[in-house]
């Protein structure tokens, strides 16, 4: 298993980043979103990557974070969804914004990518609720949640995005929007906050 590639960034492709290392150019594909996050031709880059093997091709799918490329592991690991989809998925929805349309159930953002059908989306959406934690993504930086407070705060910030979503906001527009807003004492000033952002 190839877990990441480190070497001079030589060319990018369709879908494909080029890398060499030490002579030897790997092609990775990668979602879009991190297509545009690499620096510039002859810089170093760090990729995590991914290796699928089939019979008749083997394949490195890689990611900027390991975060992502936890991610694009819980996905292929959903029956329906091969490496491709998990790209497709990726490259239509930031990590963030994914886990939000799983946590909130969000079948149309997903299917969005292109290969993934609602119903596809609907599988995917209830395979991984139980796998995916809102914390994660009002608490950026995975540090522990480790207080009170900040367990309130959590609960406080999911509520808000919650009813944004209710009013009809995208979920990923009010993810940001609560983000935007901070921490604040209730769900009430949370969402008159937000919705200033939203505005």
């Amino acid at each position: 298993m190839i877990s990441y590639i480190r070497g001079e960034l030589a060319s990018l492709e369709s879908e494909k980043a080029i890398v060499d290392v030490g002579g030897v150019g790997y092609g990775i594909y990668m979602p879009e979103q991190s297509m545009g996050l690499l620096p510039a031709l002859g810089s170093e880059v760090k990729i995590y990557t991914y290796l699928n093997v089939r019979e008749d091709a083997m394949q490195l799918f890689g990611f900027l974070t390991r975060d992502d490329l936890e991610l694009f592991k819980l996905l292929i690991g959903v029956s329906g969804i091969g490496p491709k989809g998990g790209l497709n998925i990726l490259s239509n929805l930031s990590g963030d914004e994914l886990r939000f349309a799983v946590l909130s159930g969000d079948a149309k953002a997903i299917s969005k990518a292109p290969g993934i059908g609602k119903k596809t989306a609907e599988k995917l959406i209830i395979e991984l609720k139980d796998k995916l934690d809102i914390e994660e993504i009002l608490n950026p930086g995975g540090e522990a949640v480790s207080t009170e407070t900040d367990a309130l705060t959590g609960e406080i910030q999911s509520e808000a995005v919650q009813a944004l979503v209710a009013l009809g906001y995208g979920s990923s527009e009010s993810l940001r929007a609560v983000k935007k807003a901070g921490n604040l004492a209730t769900v009430e000033e949370t969402l008159k906050e937000a919705l200033k952002h939203l505005f």
